[in-house]
C-alpha cells in the first residue's frame, strides 16, 4: 500500500454548511507535464448523465505560488501545461443543494457529499490510493466507508473506491451491530420511535444475515459496513455501494402499518447488492466509464432479480409471513398490469434506454416504457418457477454466477447468463431471450398455478375515461396522463387540459366529475367535455369505454392441491 502521504490528496472544508458549498483542495504530484482533469458526470448505480460539473465553481491550479491556466477541452474535461513535476494545488467549490442518494446535500444540521459530484480524476492516476480529508463544524461526526490513514483521515485504494464512498457528517452517532462477525454500523438522519427502537437493529441484522442464507455465503462479502438513512417527511429510494449503502425512506410511509415490513425490503435490496451488482457485476461495468452512458443489456439482473428478493427476504429472517408476500407481490404485478408501455418496449429495450427513459419519466411514460425494476420482477418470478418445474430455482443460477463471476470480481456478459441459465433448464436457451426481447406478458397466471396462487382482476364501478387527473391549484382538474389510445386521447384531450365541466355541469374537485361520470357516463355513449387549453375554452365529445382494471390482487387458491403446497412452501424457502 502506498503511504498516505504519496497518494493524492483531497481536502474538502465543510465548516460554513449553512452556505452550501463544499470546499475543496486537491493536493498531488502530477506524473507528467501534459495534466488532464476529469469530473464524472454520472454516479454507478444511477443510469442517467447527472453533468455534476453544473454545481463546480472557481476552479483553479496553483504550483506553489504560480498560478496555472486550466484550459477546458469538454463540459467536464481540462488541461493544464506545467512547467515541471512539482505538486500542485487544485482548489474549486461545489455548490450541494440537492438532497437525494446521488446528489450532496450540505445545510445547516447535515451534510452528504457524493464524492462522484466533487472529486476530479486524475488522469493517470485513477488506480493510485487516494487520501480524503475532512474538515467539519464543531461537534460534527463523520461516517465513511474507508480505512482510516492514520493521519485524521481515510485513504482509498483507488479513486474508483473513493468516489464509491458516500460521506455522511453532522451531529450524529453510529449504531454498531454484527452480521456474522462483520462489523456494521448504522446512522439515521432524522427520529423516528421505530427507527430508534432498540429492537430495530436486530431486525436490519437478521435481514442481512438472510441475504447471506440466500447466497450461499458465511459472510457478507466485506470486512465492515455502513448504512446510511435519510428519514425524511416523504421519499424513498437508495443507492448501493461495495462497502455501504444510503437509504431514504418517508416518515408518513413509516407511520402506515406496511411501513416497516417496506423499509426492511428497501434495507434488503441495497444490501443484496453487495452481490448482485457491486461484486457480480455486468461486464459493461468495469471498468466504469464516468464521462459518458454506457449500454447495460442485464439491467434487469441487477435489478429485477434482486427487486424480487427483497420481497422475500424479510419472510426469511422471520420479520413478516407469507400473506404479506403475497400481499406485497401482488402490488409488483397490479404496477407491471396496469403500465401499457410493456407493449411498447421489451426488458431489454428498458435496460438498454435506462439513461434517457427510466430516468426521464414524464406524463406519457406509462404509455411508452415499462421499468426493468417492474417487469425484472416479474420476470425473476416467472424464471424462479420456471427452474423450479426443473428441479432447480432462481437463487441456484445466481449461487452459480456468483461462484464463478463474483466471489473473483469477473464481469458477466450476456452469454454468460444465458449459459448459467441453460444450465439448470434447457429450454432457457430460447424462452429466455424470448421473454427478454418480447413485448407480449409471459404466461403468468399458468406459473402461479404451480404454487397454488391466482390473480384476479378487479374493475373499476363506472366507464373509463382514459385520463388521470390532478387538482389544478385554486379551481379545476387537470389531466396529468392521457392512456395511448383511451377515449381521453381519442377525443383530441392531451395532458395539461383543464377539464371545466362534463354535460354542461361544472366541476372543480374530483368527487364532483366522479359522481357526475357515475350517474351519467353510459359505454360507448357521447358525453360533451368542455376543457380549458393554453387559456382558451374547447369543446369535445367523449365516448367511455368498458370500466377498465384499476387493480390486481394475488390470492391464495383455497382449492389448491397437497402438490401445490408443497411447491408454495418451497417457493417461499427461496433455496431449494
Amino acid at each position: 500500500m502506498v503511504e498516505a502521504s504519496a497518494a493524492p490528496r483531497l481536502r474538502l472544508d465543510l465548516r460554513e454548511p449553512g452556505r452550501h458549498l463544499v470546499s475543496a483542495q486537491l493536493d498531488f504530484t502530477p506524473e507528467q507535464t501534459q495534466l488532464d482533469l476529469r469530473l464524472p458526470a454520472w454516479t454507478p448505480g444511477s443510469y442517467l448523465i447527472r453533468d455534476y460539473v453544473r454545481t463546480l465553481e472557481d476552479l483553479q491550479l496553483m504550483q506553489g505560488e504560480r498560478p496555472i491556466p486550466l484550459r477546458r477541452h469538454g463540459p467536464a474535461h481540462w488541461r493544464a501545461l506545467l512547467p515541471d513535476l512539482a505538486p500542485v494545488c487544485l482548489s474549486y467549490r461545489v455548490l450541494a443543494v440537492e438532497s437525494s442518494v446521488r446528489t450532496s446535500q450540505l445545510q445547516s444540521d447535515h451534510g452528504f457529499v457524493v464524492l462522484a459530484q466533487v472529486a476530479l480524476q486524475i488522469e493517470g492516476q485513477r488506480w493510485k490510493p487516494h487520501a480524503l480529508e475532512l474538515r467539519l463544524p464543531p461537534d460534527w461526526q463523520a461516517f465513511v466507508p474507508l480505512p482510516e490513514d492514520g493521519q485524521g483521515g481515510w485513504l482509498a485504494r483507488d479513486f474508483d473506491q473513493l468516489v464509491d464512498s458516500p460521506v455522511e457528517v453532522g451531529l450524529l452517532t453510529a449504531r454498531p451491530f454484527a452480521v456474522a462477525g462483520v462489523p456494521h454500523r448504522w446512522v439515521t438522519w432524522g427520529k423516528d420511535p421505530t427507527i430508534d427502537a432498540p429492537r430495530w437493529l436486530l431486525e436490519v441484522a437478521a435481514v442481512c444475515q438472510a441475504c447471506c442464507q440466500l447466497m450461499g455465503t458465511a459472510t457478507p462479502p466485506t470486512q465492515g459496513y455502513l448504512m446510511v438513512l435519510h428519514l425524511l417527511e416523504q421519499g424513498f429510494g437508495g443507492l448501493e455501494h461495495d462497502n455501504s449503502c444510503v437509504l431514504v425512506f418517508g416518515r408518513r410511509a413509516l407511520a402506515k402499518p406496511q411501513g416497516k415490513r417496506k423499509l426492511l425490503q428497501l434495507v434488503a435490496h441495497e444490501y443484496l447488492h453487495q452481490w448482485n451488482g457491486r461484486r457480480l457485476r455486468p461486464a459493461p461495468l468495469w471498468p466504469i466509464d464516468y464521462d459518458r452512458p454506457v449500454i447495460v443489456p442485464t439491467l434487469w439482473f441487477v435489478e429485477g432479480i434482486t427487486s424480487y428478493y427483497d420481497l422475500f427476504l424479510p419472510q426469511l429472517a422471520g420479520l413478516s409471513d407469507e400473506s404479506d408476500l403475497i400481499a406485497d407481490l401482488g402490488d409488483d404485478l397490479c404496477r407491471y398490469f396496469r403500465t401499457p408501455g410493456r407493449f411498447v418496449q421489451s426488458l431489454r429495450e428498458s435496460c438498454e434506454e435506462a439513461w434517457v427513459k427510466l430516468y426521464r419519466q414524464d406524463a406519457y411514460s406509462n404509455n411508452n416504457q415499462i421499468s426493468y425494476y417492474i417487469k425484472g420482477t416479474v420476470l425473476s418470478l416467472i424464471l424462479d418457477l420456471h427452474l423450479r418445474r426443473h428441479g432447480s430455482a432462481l437463487s441456484s443460477v445466481l449461487r452459480q454466477l456468483w461462484a464463478s463471476h463474483g466471489r473473483w470480481g469477473r464481469g458477466y456478459t450476456e452469454a454468460d447468463l444465458q449459459a448459467a441459465f441453460t444450465d439448470h433448464a434447457a429450454d432457457l436457451s430460447t424462452l429466455l431471450p424470448f421473454w427478454l426481447e418480447g413485448r407480449q406478458d409471459p404466461p403468468i397466471d399458468s406459473y402461479l398455478e404451480d404454487v397454488g396462487l391466482s390473480l384476479s382482476a378487479i374493475s373499476s364501478s363506472h366507464p373509463c375515461t382514459g385520463w388521470q387527473l390532478e387538482s389544478s391549484g385554486v379551481a379545476g382538474l387537470k389531466i396529468k396522463q392521457v392512456v395511448r389510445d383511451g377515449p381521453a386521447e381519442v377525443a383530441g384531450l392531451q395532458v395539461g387540459d383543464e377539464i371545466l365541466a362534463i354535460e354542461r355541469c361544472r366541476v372543480s374537485v374530483e368527487d364532483d366529475l366522479t359522481n357526475l361520470l357515475d350517474q351519467r357516463a353510459r359505454e360507448g355513449e357521447p358525453l360533451e367535455v368542455m376543457f380549458c387549453r393554453d387559456g382558451q375554452v374547447q369543446q369535445t365529445c367523449l365516448r367511455p369505454s368498458a370500466p377498465e382494471v384499476v387493480r390486481y390482487q394475488l390470492n391464495a387458491n383455497p382449492g389448491a392441491s397437497p402438490a401445490a403446497l408443497q411447491r408454495r412452501r418451497q417457493w417461499l424457502a427461496l433455496v431449494p
